[in-house]
């Protein structure tokens, strides 16, 4: 066992389950995003100069999960990523995800939708996407902007050309019900669902978006579309809460994540897929009698090569 493990086994027990329970929702009832401090970092359950070991071994232990999921090929993981612009999905993901073997994991982006999309209902390419038997899927940004960009901008639904009685007043409490449904539905399957906000603060917004006008190197990162953005960022606040609020259950629950702070942000992360997985029955199914025979038989000829 590595130090980073060791680190990792000294620090889990209690303390690790509240780090992860502090943050998920199961019950939307009464939810309101503004008792949730996108500064906090766990209080006096963890130091910043635990965190870093605890985020290693937590990568080397979720590399370990997915191994034995892969193998058993039976229940497959969703991960869903939403966030406002700058609160570091792609690092987090990155950071997570990079011990990971690529062959077990499935990242799907989502950008606007295309041409033959916006033919289909807004659930027909989540899923498609969804992963397989055995696989960590991973969602940057997901259905749910369906009842997020769009409901902050509701020009965005005459693309969609749905008929004029199906866009009503009811439109957004629809769709985060039918949302919860698809939800529901996938984890009856046996897919087990992880979503994850990371609420970052308004004023560490702009220190990034100011960090990326600064630094030459970064300025990539940035686009005028992010002030536009920004300049709804009440309406966004109220439509996520309205989501998590929905949409939030024990078969598929919300973690409100810290984000002001990266290094937090990712433990927490890591640390709620990992004990999920573990909570989960990875064990192998026992092999056949002709597999039991047909390995026998490989071994015997190899030692035969003498």
């Amino acid at each position: 066992m590595s130090q980073n493990s060791e680190s990792v086994r000294h620090l889990t027990g209690k303390a690790r389950r509240k780090l992860v329970d502090r943050y998920r929702v199961t019950d939307g009832k009464g939810f309101k995003l503004k008792h949730w401090d996108p500064a906090d970092t766990g209080g006096h359950l963890i130091g910043k100069h635990e965190a870093e070991a605890l985020l290693n071994g937590g990568v080397e232990h979720l590399s370990a999960l997915q191994e034995q999921l892969f193998a058993q090929d039976r229940w497959s993981v969703l991960c869903v990523f939403q966030a406002m612009d700058a609160a570091g999905k792609d690092g987090t993901i990155k950071h997570v995800m990079s011990g990971v073997n690529p062959a077990g994991v499935q990242v799907t982006s989502f950008k606007a939708p295309s041409e033959e999309e916006l033919r289909h209902d807004f659930l027909w390419r989540t899923a498609r996407a969804m992963p397989e038997r055995g696989r960590i899927g991973i969602f940057n940004r997901s259905h749910y902007e369906e009842a997020l960009v769009v409901r902050v901008h509701p020009e965005l639904l005459e693309k969609q050309r749905l008929p004029p009685e199906c866009v009503d007043k009811k439109i957004w409490d629809k769709r985060l019900a039918e949302i919860a449904a698809f939800e529901r539905f996938q984890a009856d399957q046996g897919t087990v669902i992880l979503k994850f906000f990371l609420h970052l603060s308004k004023d560490e917004q702009k220190r990034r978006f100011m960090e990326r006008l600064d630094q030459p190197e970064k300025n990539w990162k940035f686009s005028a579309s992010d002030l536009r953005e920004r300049a709804c960022w009440d309406q966004y606040q109220q439509a996520y809460q309205a989501a998590i609020a929905a949409t939030a259950a024990p078969h598929a629950p919300w973690f409100i994540v810290p984000a002001d702070n990266k290094w937090f942000t990712r433990l927490v992360v890591v640390r709620a897929i990992c004990d999920t997985l573990a909570r989960l029955d990875l064990t192998p199914p026992p092999l056949s009698r002709e597999m039991t025979e047909a390995l026998h038989a490989a071994r015997a000829a190899l030692i035969a090569e003498g």
